[in-house]
């Protein structure tokens, strides 16, 4: 049987495909190697992000903040965390995923490689198709350090549900090489959990690619104030099993040091999956990094074979994150199957790193802005600025906008604090449309919100916030 769009895959972006693909009249067929549903959902997001505010309530309760509020201690019972996160997973994964096949959708079980341009095996079936999506995601990288192979270690994929790597005991000590958002996050909530947490950062200031320069410093503050243990210039040279430990042997800063934990967890980064699907017989390009090489309307090299999602990494201003791969998954359904000929837009992707206070960002950096040839009027502003930060009494961090100095436009935002995963969508909101300072203070906000953060940011280009009442302009 040909298939109207045959895709690797079955995570956020092969859904969305097949989704609007059956609304267009079209079958899809999508394919699967571990469990329905891809990362987001089994071991990436969802999970996390459960596991993440489970932590928070242990941490709010042992730093209640507020004068007239005694410190009070909730026990932990990993093993119980662990089973309702399951229950959770499985539960939207059954809901969300698995009652939307049937109807034109279906999922062949195994593993998926190219016979040739039209045509994929899954375990010895062929499946053939009109077109074909790549949406085989990414995985962990594994770097090389010598000794990695002969030691037990964990990934971000420790999360998973009912798989092998999850990790089902809470250790006393963790070491984790790599400070990128996963180890960030996942750092925190250990120790918030009562685990011994050190991070290893080979650069000089944790998020120095990619960030405002303000953010690195803030949130290496907070977190060590939290008792995260965070060394940076730090390289992992080898590592051992000695007993029960882990023991690895530290570069920092010139010196090498040992240092020794219960359990390894390994965060450098992740990479796309294209290494074992022999996209080679079917003429797709890669790029240096392994990440499938696609133009403005998610083609590869190969007219009808497209590809979307964390698989073309970095391309097109991609990021690895569900919502893009959701968003392009459609693209491409309509493009392989109507003459859409729609363009892919990556220009508004907020990001969220879900640390405590998180981190947010939308648009262009400083640097970036400076490099794109912009004047630019940059300024961060302190959230004690900020009434609902008072209020609160959650007044670390700051909000930074990023504007051409000429016309106002605003072209970025960075916020460190409370509610910063939410504020962010008000922020890619102004950019979206191109929106001036002045669209920001004119724009009534509820008083008292953190929102109200975006606001005083853009009041202090004209005026300093600092002596204004409450909601003046």
């Amino acid at each position: 049987m040909r298939n109207d769009l045959v895709i690797l895959g079955s995570g956020s972006t092969a859904f969305a495909a097949a989704l609007r693909a059956r609304e267009l009249g079209k079958s899809a067929v999508m394919t699967e190697s571990r469990v329905v549903g891809g990362t987001c959902v089994n071991r990436g997001c969802l999970p996390s992000k459960n596991l993440i505010e489970a932590a928070k309530l242990v941490h709010d309760a042992r730093q209640p903040r507020y004068p007239g509020l005694s410190p009070a201690t909730i026990e932990v019972d990993f093993a119980a965390l662990v089973a309702q996160k399951d229950d959770l997973v499985a539960e939207y994964r059954r809901t969300r995923y698995e009652a939307l096949l049937g109807e034109g959708i279906s999922v062949e079980r195994g593993r998926a490689r190219f016979l040739d341009a039209h045509t994929i095996e899954v375990d010895g079936k062929r499946l053939t198709g009109e077109a074909i999506l790549i949406a085989t995601g990414a995985r962990p990288v594994v770097p090389a350090i010598a000794g990695l192979d002969r030691v037990e270690y964990l990934t971000s994929d420790l999360l998973s549900s009912g798989e092998v790597e999850e990790l089902r005991e809470l250790p006393r000590t963790l070491l984790v090489v790599g400070a990128g958002y996963i180890a960030l996050e996942l750092g925190q909530m250990f120790a918030r959990l009562g685990v011994e947490v050190t991070l290893l950062e080979r650069g000089d200031e944790l998020l120095a690619h990619g960030y405002e320069p303000e953010v690195g410093p803030a949130l290496r503050r907070l977190l060590a104030a939290e008792g995260v243990r965070v060394l940076t210039r730090a390289i992992v040279r080898s590592v051992a099993t000695r007993g029960p430990q882990t023991v690895a042997m530290v570069e920092v800063a010139g010196e090498v040091t040992e240092l020794n934990a219960e359990r390894l967890l390994v965060a450098t980064g992740r990479r796309p999956n294209t290494d074992d699907i022999a996209v080679e017989r079917a003429g797709v390009t890669l790029d240096e990094r392994g990440a499938v090489v696609v133009d403005e309307y998610l083609r590869t090299s190969v007219p009808h074979i497209y590809a979307a999602g964390d698989v073309i990494g970095a391309g097109l201003g991609s990021q690895m994150a569900t919502p893009v791969g959701s968003h392009d998954g459609a693209i491409v359904a309509m493009n392989a199957l109507t003459d859409a000929g729609q363009r892919v837009d990556h220009r508004v992707i907020p990001r969220v790193i879900f640390t405590d206070p998180a981190v947010a960002t939308v648009g262009r950096t400083e640097r970036v802005a400076v490099a794109d040839g912009h004047r630019c009027w940059c300024r961060a502003v302190s959230l004690s600025l900020v009434p609902r930060a008072g209020a609160t009494r959650s007044p670390d961090g700051f909000v930074k906008m990023v504007a051409d100095a000429d016309s106002h436009e605003v072209l970025g935002v960075t916020m460190v604090g409370a509610s910063a995963h939410e504020v962010i969508h008000e922020a890619a909101m102004g950019l979206r449309f191109r929106a001036r300072l002045h669209d920001f203070i004119e724009l009534l906000h509820v008083y008292p919100t953190m929102s109200e953060a975006l606001k005083i940011a853009a009041i202090s280009r004209f005026k300093d916030p600092a002596k204004l009442s409450c909601c003046a302009e």
